[in-house]
């Protein structure tokens, strides 16, 4: 894509305009840059006449950003930080070998976080960077290669490869089970109902895969599964969790099974990338490794 040399101003004009912006002076800024103020404020004024806009007023020995200079700054900024970014990316791996992903919270720290040592094993070459990100996203504008995400297939404009189902249970503390005794589905909703914010009808899903008319009610949400899990060992109310997220709870009896009543979740984990990436080496490796890490699950 060609573009007009007018609209692509050098980094040191950038850089010495997002500084000024930033520290509302153009003193601070050449201290910061280890430039002399005459040297910024001349790059200030050449990127002024190269885009034709006044970016700040200036008064006395003082500058103000214009309302064009504001919005231009906040857009610098973020492109100038994914630059760095990318540079600190190639230098730490310079043969590219680094994966932006973006990842579930207690996916990420439950289940991959503990096999990700014997993936970076046997990839020595790769570098995986993790964000936390909790719903979809534009990858045209995050600096991210590829993410695990949980829900239906349909990420638009996206590639994506299943990666396994999940079996949710009602789980609660040993002390509130013994407290209500649940015997069938319905004694449920003599409890406090807890639910992640992102999966709002669970729980109606759930009396309804058994056979319990009328929906769940009143239903107490939380923005993630560790904090809804957390509720839930302390006897707020009894949780849809997913079991493959709550193995360890389960195994010491911090939670138990209200009812042995699960349900199969009707979304998927699934890795999703942009098609840009698809060829990219270490999303290739990753991708590789993480469908034979979750080929019994699928």
């Amino acid at each position: 894509m060609q573009t007009s040399r007018r609209f692509l101003p050098s980094t040191a004009l950038l850089a010495a305009f997002e500084a000024a912006a930033r520290t509302g002076s153009v003193t601070l800024a050449a201290r910061e840059l280890s430039l002399t103020q005459s040297a910024v404020s001349r790059q200030i004024k050449l990127l002024e006449e190269q885009l034709e806009v006044e970016l700040f007023a200036r008064e006395r020995q003082t500058i103000r950003l214009t309302t064009a200079g504001e919005a231009y700054a906040r857009e610098i900024r973020d492109a100038l930080r994914k630059i760095s970014t990318a540079s600190f990316n190639l230098r730490a791996n310079p043969r590219g070998g680094t994966l932006n992903l973006a990842i579930l919270p207690t996916f990420g720290t439950r289940w991959l976080a503990p096999r990700l040592p014997e993936f970076l094993a046997k990839n020595p070459g790769v570098t995986i960077n993790l964000a936390t990100r909790l719903s979809y996203f534009d990858f045209r504008t995050e600096a991210l290669d590829a993410a695990i995400h949980f829900g239906p297939r349909d990420w638009p404009g996206a590639e994506m490869v299943l990666l396994r189902a999940e079996q949710v249970v009602p789980a609660c503390s040993p002390a509130l089970k013994q407290q209500h005794g649940f015997r069938a589905a319905e004694d449920l909703k003599r409890a406090s109902l807890l639910s992640i914010s992102t999966r709002p009808n669970a729980w109606d899903h759930w009396f309804q895969a058994h056979s319990v008319p009328g929906g769940s009610g009143q239903t107490m949400y939380f923005d993630q599964f560790a904090t809804v899990a957390q509720a839930a060992m302390v006897g707020v109310g009894v949780a849809l969790l997913p079991t493959f997220l709550i193995q360890d709870e389960l195994a010491s009896g911090k939670l138990v099974c209200a009812l042995d009543l699960p349900m199969e979740s009707a979304q998927r984990y699934y890795l999703v990338w942009p098609p840009e990436r698809s060829s990219h080496p270490s999303l290739v490796v990753f991708k590789d490794w993480l469908l034979a890490e979750t080929a019994a699950d699928r």
